[in-house]
């Protein structure tokens, strides 16, 4: 075993901020890493030290391999944390960290791969009793046979792009004259988002529900699964809204869920903490989709209702330490919510939004936890994911999870951008929601934006945040630009661990 004393966290962000606090109350030293637009974030002010790896953009930066390495070295850091997005599904980022000799905190690069693609996926759990959707374990070579395999499995079918996620390369086709039209387009998409245009076809769930399990394995062959949680709430296959536990899976269901996702692992020979996720019918039959070999934008519900610190056991893991629990040690302890403050305009097709965050108050209390790493005044950019924060609640059960998150979505003032703040509120208060039986079709079928303009029209209090947010912007005004500033003893500690 290897202990970790200083690990660089290969993000920014909200996650990079998550990830220096629990690195911190191990008493592990943490590296930031920054592009150019983020030199004053909140994860570069709170490392112990913080490097500068190129311009704005992705590519030349968060994505920019050398760099990363480069930063490693210049600082001594003996780990890499990916967290999630970037890098942190790139085999050939994580075999070049363990080239050089660094702790990856994650999967092994094989493992990454395999599960990269669907296919191979699909190919390496089909040995395992894990159900799968029916369809294709090859890439379709043409539209001839195309045809062929939806006429068996019978329409409508999902074309889906091998590599990569977020819903790119995804098409449903409802009919066969539908067909060549809409592989054309997920080819093309797969193409341009990943550089493979690899697309295969599944059976379409209809009614479905997204639902994935938390996982986590050692380096000595042990496994556990941390239950459930419901991410049907999304938009364009992106999801809004979590929970842990969902209000539709039983204690059978559950652990039968939870066996098959420690299959899929047992598959790969998985190392570190992972989610596998399945679709759900209406009939309750669950199937493999994929697994995501990194932590989970979603993994706040689970710490919460588990009591588990799933980056702590991520760096644990990778240390060769054997997992600090056992299945039996583990129980569902009351409900949590999980909602993406996203700077999207909802009453505009959810379109991505920027500008200067002119007020931004998080609200607090019981059972309230918010993750974000930015502050008032900071600029929302085009250049990286439009997510602001994650507000989670945690409640004794289900009524009393939604109700605290209906209480801080109240309480949350930002102005300078729109959010889907509005939109989550009104999800929540939904009768389908509600009951539990909501899908993944919930914004097609339940949603308007006309829905959430008469909503907001006739929500005194959030006229009342709104006007309270003006006037604090007029007094700001009155008196000097928005900055982030630190008080002169952090500068000058900060400039003694800064390397430009």
């Amino acid at each position: 075993m290897k202990s970790i004393r200083r690990i660089l966290i290969a993000n920014r962000g909200e996650i990079a901020v998550r990830i220096i606090r629990s690195a911190r109350e191990l008493g592990i030293e943490t590296v930031a890493v920054y592009s150019d637009a983020d030199r004053l974030a909140p994860h570069v002010q709170l490392a112990d030290f913080a490097v500068n790896i190129g311009p704005a953009l992705s590519a030349q930066s968060y994505l920019n391999i050398p760099n990363i390495l480069k930063a490693c070295q210049q600082t001594e850091a003996d780990a890499i944390h990916p967290g999630y997005g970037f890098l942190s599904e790139n085999a050939e980022f994580a075999r070049r960290v363990e080239e050089a000799g660094i702790i990856f905190v994650g999967p092994s690069p094989s493992a990454i791969s395999t599960m990269g693609s669907k296919l191979a996926a699909k190919a390496a759990v089909s040995a395992f009793d894990v159900p799968l959707v029916p369809g294709t374990d090859k890439p379709i070579e043409n539209e001839t046979e195309a045809k062929q395999i939806a006429r068996k499995i019978g329409y409508p079918v999902l074309i889906k792009a091998s590599a990569g996620g977020g819903g790119k390369g995804m098409r449903i086709v409802h009919s066969e004259d539908q067909l060549a039209e809409q592989m054309e387009r997920a080819v093309s998409e797969a193409t341009s988002a990943f550089g493979d245009g690899s697309v295969f076809i599944e059976k379409f769930i209809t009614a479905p529900k997204h639902i994935e399990i938390q996982i986590v394995g050692d380096q000595h062959g042990n496994y556990a699964y941390l239950f459930e949680r419901e991410c049907s709430i999304q938009r364009r296959y992106q999801k809004v809204i979590e929970e842990a536990p969902s209000a539709i899976v039983s204690d059978k269901m559950r652990e039968a869920m939870g066996q098959a996702a420690i299959e899929v692992a047992r598959a790969c020979q998985y190392e570190g903490a992972g989610t596998v996720e399945f679709v759900v019918g209406d009939d309750l039959k669950f199937y493999f989709l994929e697994m995501n070999t990194r932590l989970q934008v979603e993994h706040p519900v689970t710490e919460l209702i588990t009591g588990v610190d799933l980056v702590k056991e991520q760096i644990h893991i990778a240390e060769g330490h054997p997992l600090s629990f056992s299945q039996d040690d583990l129980t569902i302890r009351g409900h949590a919510l999980e909602v993406r403050v996203y700077a999207e305009d909802p009453t505009n097709n959810f379109l991505p939004d920027t500008g200067t965050l002119q007020t931004y108050r998080c609200p607090q209390g019981p059972g309230v936890r918010v993750d974000d790493g930015i502050e008032q005044g900071m600029d929302i950019s085009v250049y990286y994911d439009p997510m602001i924060a994650k507000l989670v609640t945690y409640g004794q059960d289900r009524e009393e999870a939604i109700a605290r998150m209906l209480r801080a979505i109240g309480e949350y003032q930002i102005s300078g951008v729109a959010t889907t703040l509005p939109f989550c509120r009104f999800v929540l208060q939904h009768p389908e929601f509600i009951s539990g039986r909501f899908t993944t079709k919930f914004v097609d079928e339940y949603y308007q934006p006309e829905n959430l303009t008469e909503e907001l029209t006739s929500d005194e209090q959030t006229l009342a945040v709104a006007l309270a947010g003006k006037l604090l912007l007029e007094q700001q005004q009155r008196s000097k630009p928005l900055e982030p500033t630190f008080s002169s003893s952090v500068n000058r500690f900060w400039k003694s661990r800064r390397f430009e």
